[in-house]
């Protein structure tokens, strides 16, 4: 053992035991957190807007601050992002994290010098509990690789601006740097399939260790991998022995990308944003992310089958319930205050409190009222592809509402590295797994307001291609498994086999 991963498990004990108390005392901290954020912001813009001198509990905090999406708080934001100080925070952010979707524009979120120390320790602390719990450090004396965007960050009103990737980047701990792939170089290239086969001849003849990334994009450095060297992932690279991913479940990749190797080996799942690193994935043996409750935000739960009524019910940790899908909404030390992310989770434990993602709360069909959710469409499809043997590589879904013959119907957008034997059974079986999952979905089938769905076949590499030309190819962004409306459906007609 070298001296950096003998030195890696002694921190690793201390941090994996100081991670298990703060997650025995969630409440405590929330509490603290909340008390901290609210009186450090109460001297700002949105902070007098809002009453925050006047805040003493949660309840009040309610009655003060509604819930919003970026929309409504844009705002405070675009005037923050003129360059004025104290707006939603003391002083000016320290960046601003460039966002955008698939189907909205540019965002800008901040990241300030009181929010920037938990997304940095908040990953080396995911992988600093995996080193205590399997005994498994060696991988930190090899080569790491993270495939993200740019690194290169532009300046806005003397406030340095760029992806979070690219932000993160540059507060990659020194003791790591040495180890990091790729070069600076060619991190910075902008066009992602140039950029990616660089990084393959770069690190072909390396020793890599650990590999991180969004699974689709991390799949297209693997088949380059092969394609140029002729073997699995496990005889370029003898010592791979982590894979940490995020932004997207992992389960519909798991298998292709296991393939693309050439064996099991171990995984992170993380949960950042640039809104805050939110949970990550603890344990090698219990299921969900841990919730990261000491991490300077104060969270808030909206029961999803109420987020789109008037009053949706409102509520913090204490009061969650398990088993039961929740819009998250975030107050930061960023400046962020009942901020809905657009994601959704639900807990399957409270001691530590543990979470799945389960999808986005705009991602989701309900054009006849089924209200559909991504969850749903992906536990179908891998419990049948699985059963099949059948190989998936992307799909999205979206609705049929005015077809030019018969019932409206879903329409399920699928590219396969295997295919079923029998296109037509393998929907049919995907949609009665469906309509066992949402009763909402079965009484429309049922009740000949819908037909079963309808399943595309796509060509190879189709949402690659739809990716790139839509400017989305590689870093942080990911295929939406869920549209109500054909914005994206209709763009990928002309991908169909």
């Amino acid at each position: 053992m070298k001296l950096k991963s003998f030195l890696a498990k002694l921190f690793a004990s201390f941090i994996s035991k100081k991670v298990e108390s703060e997650s025995l005392n969630a409440l405590s901290f929330q509490d603290k957190i909340f008390q901290e954020i609210i009186s450090k912001a109460s001297q700002t813009k949105f902070g007098i807007d809002h009453h925050f001198s006047s805040i003493i509990n949660y309840e009040d905090f309610k009655k003060a601050v509604p819930v919003r999406d970026y929309e409504d708080l844009k705002k405070y934001i675009d005037e923050a992002v003129e360059g004025n100080e104290n707006i939603l925070w003391p002083g000016k952010p320290l960046y601003w994290s460039k966002t955008s979707g698939t189907t909205s524009g540019i965002k800008y979120i901040p990241i300030t010098k009181d929010s920037i120390p938990f997304h940095i320790n908040s990953a080396r602390n995911a992988l600093l509990c995996y080193i205590a719990e399997t005994g498994n450090a060696y991988f930190v004396d090899g080569k790491l690789i993270f495939l993200s965007g740019s690194p290169e960050l532009e300046t806005k009103n003397g406030i340095h601006v760029g992806r979070l990737s690219g932000i993160v980047n540059h507060h990659i701990p020194a003791y790591l740097r040495r180890n990091q792939m790729p070069s600076y170089l060619t991190n910075c290239i902008d066009d992602w399939e140039t950029k990616v086969d660089k990084i393959v001849d770069e690190t072909i003849n390396q020793n890599m260790t650990l590999i991180s990334g969004i699974p689709p994009w991390v799949q297209m450095y693997f088949d380059k991998l092969t394609e140029k060297s002729g073997k699995k992932i496990k005889d370029i690279f003898p010592n791979f022995t982590l894979f940490v991913y995020g932004g997207v479940n992992f389960e519909p990749y798991r298998n292709k990308i296991e393939q693309s190797i050439g064996k099991k080996i171990d995984t992170i799942e993380t949960y950042p944003a640039s809104e805050g690193f939110i949970a990550y994935q603890n344990s090698q043996t219990e299921n969900g992310l841990l919730l990261l409750t000491n991490n300077g935000m104060f969270y808030e739960f909206l029961p999803v089958d109420e987020f789109f009524s008037e009053n949706p019910t409102r509520i913090s940790l204490k009061d969650i319930e398990l088993n039961k899908n929740y819009a998250l909404v975030l107050n930061t030390n960023a400046g962020l205050f009942g901020y809905s992310i657009g994601d959704t989770v639900k807990f399957i434990s409270k001691n530590p409190y543990k979470i799945l993602v389960t999808g986005r709360i705009k991602h989701f069909i309900s054009a006849f009222g089924e209200h559909v959710i991504g969850e749903e469409v992906e536990q179908a499809l891998m419990k049948i592809a699985i059963e099949e043997n059948v190989e998936v590589i992307e799909f999205t879904v979206a609705p049929m509402v005015s077809p030019e013959n018969g019932l409206p119907y879903h329409e399920w957008f699928v590219e396969f590295g295997k295919l079923p034997n029998d296109i037509n059974s393998f929907a049919d079986k995907i949609d009665k797994v469906l309509q066992q999952k949402n009763i909402y979905y079965k009484d429309l089938i049922v009740g000949n307001i819908l037909r079963p769905l309808v399943l595309r076949v796509m060509k190879k590499n189709s949402f690659i291609e739809f990716m790139k030309s839509e400017g989305k190819l590689g870093g942080q962004n990911k295929v939406p498994r869920l549209s109500n409306d054909r914005k994206i459906a209709d763009k990928l007609i002309e991908f169909i086999a």
